[in-house]
């Protein structure tokens, strides 16, 4: 199951860094759905997305040393529904509907996918 999730982060993350570096206009209108005024700090989330892209190519290969990275993006991603996202919809603001429920969907799956005791057994 976790080699899934690292194939899926190669063709979501891959997709976003490419669109996101390399065409930011057009990342505002698909990956941000319009939600978000165009600045170079789209290029920043490039960026990120384009390392955990690298590091879930590694994950194919070495899935329990590379689990970090899906941590990471539980903290990350859970961070920024909490702090962000939910706000926003309770105050009725705008915001990424579809980035969020993606974000929240994938949150769960990760609880259930990353090696707790790999990564906690290795501290």
């Amino acid at each position: 199951m976790i080699g899934v999730v690292y194939l899926a982060n190669i063709l979501v993350a891959g997709w976003i860094s490419w669109t996101c570096l390399f065409f930011p206009e057009k990342a505002v209108q698909t990956v941000f759905t319009n939600h978000l005024v165009y600045s170079e700090a789209i290029r920043l989330v490039g960026a990120l997305w384009g390392g955990i892209f690298v590091l879930s190519c590694i994950g194919l290969f070495l899935p329990y040393r590379m689990s970090l990275i899906l941590l990471f993006q539980l903290i990350y991603k859970g961070a920024w529904l909490m702090f962000v996202a939910v706000p926003a919809m309770l105050q009725a603001h705008p915001y990424p509907k579809s980035m969020a429920i993606f974000f929240f969907v994938w949150v769960l799956v990760l609880l259930f996918v990353i090696p707790w005791k790999h990564i906690f057994g290795a501290l």
